[in-house]
């Protein structure tokens, strides 16, 4: 065992963790240590002491739990509930906190407040992420069978959660029932990704089929647009999430080959007007290598909206506001937009500056961070600099450092 581990790469040891804690589970204490390290690089965001003693006295007067036993089962998960794990497991009476939580809890409610519990758990002081997945787990529809109790669990948290920058918001669906994450305020989207349209340089012919529920049907060029039809949850969208959408797609089992046949599709969309595109794309790639099957994917020529009318009406730049050069969507609903800026966006034909076209670009920016889109441009000569692909691997941890996204 000790060979394996000295000649594993450092970046597959996080797997092997994973592998450990579903296959061969350690104690509590072990199991909770293992679980930090693994999400210590995770994007959760901070909610200090202070606001999770507030949150514990707001939920005081509060139920807990709709359902006894999948909240034990919840507390299990993620606490340390005694040592003696084993004599439990083997149908032995339950000691130490496990013991006190069924005397002080589910006997007798009255007895502790929901401060004591959250003290006796050490919920003040667990890492960011453990927190942020007992609250999740306290609004799940499992320890909380009623939507309308979930919600009202939501209101009462996030009454508190709201102070520092950060609250329980519906991000996705299971069995009927809302589910609910922990998100910052900040830098999130608020609304859920209904219609994700990319890898197409040409511009679709796009239409309303039910206004109402924002159903959108391709009418022409649909041979040539790929339209992401999954669920994309509070991790985002992942190469790898991609990846299995496309081998379902076209059918194609071996991943490698399903791995390869997506970079040739992507990459065939970029403009072939644009090698600074195509660098920035190459150097993405390059830079992380092993790491990108879990980092968000890189989607190329996203159609945010689009416009009805004609060319011919609007004029051959009306189309430049209606897509993006590049979007990743990252966890806690973070969209990141990828701008790679061209003469044609600040000069006319000729090359002359073009203050009205400059104009219409920074107004097309506003409108994307209004909407909740962080949007992040370089300059088509960077790109052309020999430093370029370094400068780009170097502006991609820089941001994933910021929004918190593991890189190995």
């Amino acid at each position: 065992m000790s060979s394996s581990f000295a000649a594993a790469l450092d970046t597959d040891l996080p797997a092997v963790a994973h592998k450990l804690l579903v296959r061969h589970p350690p104690d509590a204490t072990a199991r909770n240590q293992i679980q930090d390290i693994l999400w210590s690089d995770n994007a959760s965001p901070p909610i200090p002491k202070r606001y999770r003693r507030e949150l514990a006295r707001r939920l005081n007067g509060e139920v807990l739990y709709g359902d006894a036993r999948k909240f034990d089962e919840l507390l299990e998960r993620l606490w340390i509930l005694d040592a003696d794990n084993w004599m439990h497991l083997l149908g032995g009476q339950p000691t130490g906190l496990r013991a006190e939580i069924q005397q002080h809890v589910h006997r007798n409610p009255e007895d502790w407040s929901a401060e004591t519990l959250f003290d006796r758990l050490g919920a003040y002081d667990a890492s960011d992420r453990r927190f942020a997945l007992f609250l999740e787990g306290l609004a799940s529809a499992d320890v909380r069978p009623d939507e309308a109790a979930q919600r009202h669990f939501v209101d009462c948290v996030n009454d508190s959660l709201r102070s520092c920058g950060v609250e329980l918001r519906e991000t996705d669906s299971e069995g009927g029932y809302p589910v609910f994450s922990v998100v910052s305020l900040h830098a999130s989207v608020k609304r859920r990704l209904k219609n994700l349209i990319f890898a197409s340089p040409d511009k679709p012919d796009l239409r309303f089929r039910d206004a109402l529920d924002n159903d959108v049907e391709i009418v022409t060029n649909a041979d040539k647009v790929l339209v992401y039809d999954r669920p994309i949850g509070n991790d985002g969208l992942r190469w790898n999430d991609l990846q299995h959408w496309w081998s379902d797609t076209v059918g194609i089992a071996d991943p490698m080959q399903a791995k390869r046949s997506l970079y040739t599709r992507l990459k065939a969309s970029l403009p072939r007007n644009s090698p600074p595109q195509s660098l920035l794309f190459d150097a993405f790639f390059e830079g992380f290598r092993s790491a990108v099957p879990n980092l968000p994917a890189l989607l190329p020529e996203v159609w945010l909206h689009w416009d009805p009318r004609t060319v011919k009406e609007r004029g051959p730049d009306a189309l430049l506001r209606f897509r993006m050069d590049f979007l990743l969507l990252l966890p806690q609903g973070i969209r990141v937009v990828i701008e790679v800026d061209g003469k044609h966006h600040y000069a006319d034909f000729a090359g002359t500056a073009d203050v009205q076209r400059y104009g219409q670009m920074v107004k097309a920016d506003r409108e994307l961070k209004l909407a909740g889109y962080e949007v992040f441009r370089f300059g088509a000569s960077e790109l052309q600099a020999p430093t370029a692909k370094a400068d780009v691997k170097a502006f991609f941890e820089e941001m994933f450092k910021r929004y918190r996204v593991p890189t190995n």
